[in-house]
């Protein structure tokens, strides 16, 4: 990423990028079965719009499940509520690298067998809008064996990756980044490692950091790469093999376009009043990214089957709870930035997420209908 380049993520930054805490990654792992490929693709950025995930399909060649890591210290790529283009350079330049990266993915494909592993992380985030909230989330860990062996991981980790705050200016792949680090330090070189951002709207680590520098991503990197280290040697709750037949799904839905109605002015004398509190401030931030826009929102769901393993992916930033209600592990963030898209319950919250969302309630809940549908009929 070049020097001075526009940052994505916050809206308060004081301005471009100064210089490189780590740098960031596009990492593929591909699944074929005959001519059927599925590629996953996963970028540290902080979305993928509708433009670069056709462009980038059309590159790769194959279905193509490009996700955005949502790092908040990587380039601006165009995160507007309700989606937008992707500006200049990065259309092209990350749609060609993802090109590239699949056909080296594809070329590196051989047999394996795999195990997919679920449980809970505790310590690290929780919902961001309630300070009292236990946090804990789920994690899903996939591993890639060969002959036995392990060769490589994808982990989906359900939280928002902002430990660095709005006045960084390095370039950082943020949590993903760190945990990638910490678990290839105990890995080892030779096992390749993935990390997806799952159902993460509404969780971040605001609550349970205690610093926003690069040794608190490095403390909360190291829990999470403990309990992936433990949850490979718990029992499995899905598993694939080399001849299993590999099956794909998407389908297209249009969300209709709508703000809550709030008292503006409330919000502002709210937070006259408590000018330091982190939710007041937020909930103005959330009126602040409120768009006029009227053209049509669209949302691809995706599904895959492999084994017993189900996959699914939504677009934009859903809540933990529509992960929870879909049975697959669950990635956030691809194929398309609708915006947030809260559940039917979190409307009744008047929080930075709801009124920054541009979609109606019960978005979200129909979203997640439609992967339990293309689960089921695959």
């Amino acid at each position: 990423m070049p020097f001075a380049t526009p940052m994505g993520g916050y809206v308060d930054r004081p301005g471009p990028s100064t210089g490189t805490l780590d740098p960031l990654e596009l990492n593929v792992v591909t699944w074929s079965a005959g001519e059927r490929r599925l590629a996953l693709a996963v970028a540290d950025v902080v979305c993928v719009n509708d433009d670069l995930a056709r462009r980038a399909r059309e590159i790769a060649g194959c279905d193509l499940w490009l996700a955005a890591t949502h790092t908040h210290a990587g380039p601006e790529t165009g995160c507007v509520p309700g989606g937008g283009p992707t500006p200049h350079p990065w259309l092209d330049r990350i749609a060609e690298a993802v090109g590239s990266a699949v056909r080296e993915a594809a070329k590196a494909e051989s047999p394996c067998d795999g195990t997919a592993h679920r449980g809970e992380l505790h310590g690290v985030g929780g919902d961001r809008t309630d300070p009292a909230a236990t946090p804990v989330v789920p994690l899903d860990v996939l591993a890639f064996r060969t002959d036995g062996r392990l060769t490589g991981a994808v982990v989906v980790l359900p939280i928002h990756p902002t430990v660095l705050p709005a006045v960084n200016r390095l370039v950082s792949a943020d949590l993903p980044g760190a945990t990638r680090t910490a678990l290839h330090a105990r890995l080892g070189p030779d096992v390749w490692v993935i990390v997806a951002t799952g159902t993460a709207g509404d969780i971040s680590t605001r609550y349970t950091r205690r610093g926003q520098d690069p040794d608190e991503l490095s403390r909360l990197a190291t829990l999470v790469a403990d309990r992936c280290i433990g949850l490979l040697g718990e029992a499995p709750h899905g598993s694939w093999t080399s001849g299993d037949r590999l099956r794909l799904a998407s389908r297209r839905l249009h969300l209709r376009r709508e703000h809550v109605v709030v008292d503006e002015a409330a919000l502002g004398a709210d937070y006259a009043r408590t000018p330091g509190d982190r939710l007041a401030r937020s909930r103005l931030e959330g009126l602040r990214a409120r768009t006029g826009a009227t053209t049509p929102i669209f949302a691809e769901v995706n599904a895959a089957r492999l084994g017993s393993l189900r996959l699914a992916a939504l677009p934009g930033e859903p809540f933990l709870a529509t992960g929870r209600s879909i049975d697959a592990v669950v990635l956030g963030y691809v194929n398309g930035y609708p915006g947030y898209l809260p559940t039917a319950d979190a409307y009744r919250r008047i929080e930075y997420e709801v009124l920054a969302s541009q979609v109606a309630p019960g978005s979200a809940e129909a979203l997640a209908h439609t992967a339990g549908t293309l689960l089921e009929e695959l």
